[in-house]
């Protein structure tokens, strides 16, 4: 029994301001990828797909004469860890297993390493799949930020991911 869905966190007002913020389409395909990865790889494919449903969730803008500047970004990003303390802060409020909330926090903040001064870690099976579906949506100078969706076809998306994490999970 899952005690947390994809829509509960969706219809959050913290999660609309920012995973609306730092692009909801590319949120909605990084999450699918990870439950696609995670049924290949036998990882929780619920925790997965939040994981990469909240992954940029920490995202903040860098913005230099009123235009978007990626090289401001890259250099100074430390999205990661802001997304993991909303991510894990949210869950919680929302009633998920504090483990599992941990776990996706975790993932979050390892989905990249551009917060890293040169050095690297070593990653659990969940960490390599948010990491992979993230990578998986990504389009050069972030323009992956910059696709969108609807707020109900968003949704629609999400009930239908739930669904399928619903299905897997019973066959298991």
């Amino acid at each position: 029994m899952r005690d947390v869905k994809l829509t509960d966190i969706f219809n959050h007002h913290i999660a609309q301001k920012y995973i609306t913020r730092s692009g909801l389409a590319h949120a909605l395909a990084v999450a699918y990828h990870a439950f696609e990865l995670a049924k290949e790889k036998k990882v929780d494919v619920d925790i997965a797909a939040k994981a990469g449903f909240l992954h940029d969730i920490g995202h903040y803008t860098w913005y230099k004469d009123g235009k978007w500047d990626y090289q401001l970004y890259k250099k100074n990003d430390i999205h990661p860890i802001k997304g993991a303390e909303r991510a894990h802060k949210l869950l919680i409020r929302l009633g998920e297993n504090p483990v599992k909330a941990k776990e996706i926090a975790l993932a979050v903040l390892f989905h990249t390493d551009s917060f890293l001064p040169g050095g690297s870690v070593t990653l659990t099976a969940l960490q390599q799949i948010v990491k992979a579906a993230d990578e998986k949506d990504e389009e050069p100078g972030g323009h992956h930020h910059y696709r969108t969706v609807s707020l109900k076809k968003a949704l629609d998306s999400l009930k239908v991911l739930d669904e399928k994490i619903d299905k897997h999970l019973a066959q298991e």
